[in-house]
Parts: C-alpha cells; structure tokens; sequence
C-alpha cells in the first residue's frame, strides 16, 4: 500500500515547521505569499491528499473514468472567489465519479512551457485552468488535444484562436453602471485602480469604466493607481498617493483586495472613506463586509459558477464537437458605505 503523505513530510521535505505547512493547507493564518506558493507545490508534487480530491464513499471496483487537471499560477486561497468556485466544482465531478488534481505552476515551467510535475497527459480526461493568463503557456495547452476549460484568461486573449471553453463573469456593464450610477450623482473626478493588463476580466472592469466616463464627456483624473507594481506593497502606495496632487472623488477599483489597500493607505494620509473620497471594488468577497466602512462592491456568484465550470468540462469531454463556448455569468452590484448611491 502506498504511504500516505502527511503535513509533517512535507514540513520534512522543505524544512519547514509543521505549523507553517498546516496554515498554507489549510489557508490560514499570515504567510509570504512565496512560502505559500512554495508549500502548495510541494505538496502537489508529493500528493498530498488535499490536491487529489476522489468521490467519498466510491466503491473500489468502480474506476472513475478519468483524472481533470486543475492548472494555475496562483492557486486560489482564502475568500477568492476561485476557492468557492473550485469546490463546487469538485463536489460536481464528484458526482460523476471524476476525481481532480491539482497543479501549480512554477515560473520555470511557465518559462519554458512544460507540463506541471506529476501530470500524466495520457490520464488527463480535462484540464481546468484558474488563474492562468500567460498566453503561450495557454497556447501550449491548447496544442495537447485535451478538452480544456479557462475560468477567466489572459487581458489580450484571442477567443477565437484558442479551442476552449472560456467561462467569465459579467463586467463591462456592471462596472459601466456603477460608475454613470456615481457620475449621475454629480461626481466628476473618477479614477480606475488596478492593472488592466492583469486578466481578462481587469480588463473587461476597466472598458467598463472608461465607456462611462467618455459617455458622460468625462477623462480619468489620474492614471497613475493602474501601474502593475503601486499596489505591490503598501509602501509604493503610500508614495504614489503622497505623489497625487488633487485626489479623485472616486476609485473604481478593480477588485475587492486592491480596494482594501487603498482605504487602509488612505487612513494612513488621514484621508476618510466615504466622507472624502468614494471607494469601489468588484468580487463581494469576506473582506468587503467587513471592512470599515463596509464596501460597495460587484457580488460574483462564485460557488454557481463551480457547478457551470463542472458543466462545460464534463459537456465537452462528453461531445468534444460541441462549438467552443464563451459564458458570461451575471454579476450584481452590493451598495454599502464606501459609496452610496
């Protein structure tokens, strides 16, 4: 019988302690992000029971018809949506006596685009990728002929070049909407945070924007909050904000966690939200109801969109012919302090 791999070997195997492994497995507690990445790889290459999920309770003689692959550079954690998503996603395939891996991918491999350690193209019935918006590491994928499924995809993604079912949440228009909601309110001095360029759905959030500003007759105030790198540490931040010389009314944000930062960055200028300036996020996640003030944010139906993810994958690996699939799902606006309406 195979040994089963516990938290203590893999704290073992990078020579970490047991606590540290146990936070990064089970999301909780504060760690470097790089240590966390490290832990989770490690622990998909040891096989750890945790990225190996198998139908509870699945007799013995019944082989499941295939392996899925999860394959990401970030592996979600902690209120992401994607980790709502993903165990949605699992309990589906589950129930279609499916069982998933998990693969994270390190920059090595994206460098030189090979497959994850461990991943077995010969097993591989479908491949899930979250998290996953380097371009010709998608591409690589797209050349293995497995039926394959993108949760969200690179900013500059080609639809039609890739044979792939894409599965998107809505955010042009919600975005556009809150942002004319505000800008009907009389506010004039609106800027967009985040990098466009992170992620297709950044990206769709910042169209979004920008359609309502030009609508309204109106330009951003400021473009300097949609660097990749100001919201890298807090302390880049705090100097672009300093750097600013007339702040705007609002920030529509383009998610929940770039949002934070910039409320907790404000404080630290003395700059009060809602009383000063408007804040705005997108994802609805934990955080967003908890923050003080509360942040009006864009709801993701994360978990729903677990069982529409399980959906097209298994469709697809069912009735390969099937022509390729673009789903946008709905998303809803949640008004609370940070910007009332």
């Amino acid at each position: 019988m195979e040994k089963k791999v516990t938290i203590q070997d893999i704290a073992d195997s990078l020579g970490l302690s047991r606590n540290t492994v146990s936070k990064a497995l089970n999301n909780t507690g504060i760690l470097a992000e790089e240590t966390r990445q490290k832990i989770l790889t490690r622990a998909a290459e040891m096989g750890y029971r945790r990225f190996i999920y198998l139908q509870q309770g699945q007799p013995e003689h019944n082989t499941p018809p295939g392996e899925l692959a999860l394959i990401s550079q970030n592996m979600p954690y902690g209120s992401h949506f994607g980790t709502y998503a993903l165990n949605t996603f699992q309990e589906k395939i589950s129930q279609n006596n499916y069982r998933l891996t998990m693969f994270p991918i390190r920059e090595e491999e994206i460098a030189t685009l090979q497959l994850p350690l461990g991943f077995d193209r010969e097993k591989t019935a479908g491949i899930i990728c979250m998290e996953m918006f380097q371009p010709e590491y998608m591409e690589m994928l797209n050349s293995l002929g497995i039926p394959l499924l993108f949760i969200d995809a690179a900013y500059d993604t080609d639809f039609t070049q890739i044979n792939a079912d894409f599965l998107m949440m809505e955010n042009r228009i919600s975005v556009y909407n809150m942002t004319d909601a505000l800008i009907q309110k009389g506010l004039t001095r609106l800027a967009f945070a985040g990098d466009r360029r992170h992620c297709r759905s950044f990206f769709e959030r910042w169209q979004g924007f920008t359609d309502a500003m030009t609508e309204n007759g109106l330009t951003p105030c400021t473009t300097q909050f949609t660097d990749t790198n100001v919201f890298a540490e807090a302390a880049l931040l705090d100097e672009t904000l300093k750097r600013t010389l007339k702040l705007p009314e609002v920030f529509i944000c383009a998610n929940d966690f770039i949002a934070i930062d910039l409320i907790r960055a404000l404080r630290r200028q003395g700059v009060r939200v809602p009383e000063d300036i408007f804040i705005t996020g997108f994802d609805n996640s934990a955080e967003s109801r908890i923050i003080e003030p509360h942040l009006t944010t864009i709801d993701i139906p994360s978990s729903k969109m677990g069982y529409i993810a399980a959906d097209l994958l298994l469709s697809r690996i069912r009735e390969p012919e099937t022509p390729y699939r673009i789903m946008y799902v709905r998303t809803n606006a949640k008004y609370r302090e940070s910007a009332m309406i």
